[in-house]
């Protein structure tokens, strides 16, 4: 009798995708941070992608275990710096945002160096990693240097590379439901 486990990269790329997309509407300056953006960063940004990741692993998936499970720990560590001043705890304290930006840069070469990973796989995907890779190099740019236009040009990015991921992530659950190709991803002929 046949394992079949399930794809769970697109349970990731929804987590991803669509708490990426909620955060960076509120970069183009649309709406404020609330709840609503920490409960999804928390739990579909964050518990999602980790689940993601530990299925990834079981299907011994190395780039799927370490991307998921990575960008899972970054929004539930996002989330943390913003809510644990607010608990008053010692050394609790806002993180300035210059060093925000150091935060952001790490995740952006850190992005980078996934992005040269996605080389063999689809172009989907390669999107999906290079714009988010612009991504942070934008916000920590806007940290840097303040500036409202280069976070709200983040912002405007950011929904694209979030919508990149939902796309990604449909595609792969239709075309594997039709047993066909509904969506293209740009798949790369070995």
């Amino acid at each position: 009798m046949e394992n079949k486990l399930a794809n769970p990269a697109p349970l990731g790329l929804m987590g991803f995708g669509m708490t990426t997309v909620l955060l960076n509407i509120h970069n183009a300056g649309f709406f404020p941070v609330s709840a609503m953006i920490l409960a999804m960063g928390i739990f579909y940004g964050g518990v999602a992608q980790v689940i993601a990741g530990i299925m990834e692993f079981k299907k011994g998936n190395t780039f799927g275990t370490t991307a998921f499970t990575s960008y899972g720990l970054f929004w539930l560590t996002l989330v943390a710096s913003w809510v644990i001043p607010g608990t008053k705890a010692p050394k609790a304290d806002a993180t300035p945002e210059a060093y925000m930006g150091w935060y952001l840069f790490l995740w952006g070469l850190f992005t980078f160096f996934m992005w040269l990973g996605t080389f063999k796989k689809n172009r989907a995907l390669q999107f999906v990693f290079l714009s988010l890779t612009i991504l942070f190099a934008l916000l920590a740019t806007r940290d840097w240097t303040g500036s409202e236009m280069i976070g709200k040009i983040a912002g405007f990015e950011g929904i694209v590379c979030g919508f990149s991921a939902i796309y990604l992530a449909m595609a792969e659950v239709i075309n594997e439901a039709r047993g066909r190709k509904i969506l293209p991803i740009g798949e790369i002929k070995a």
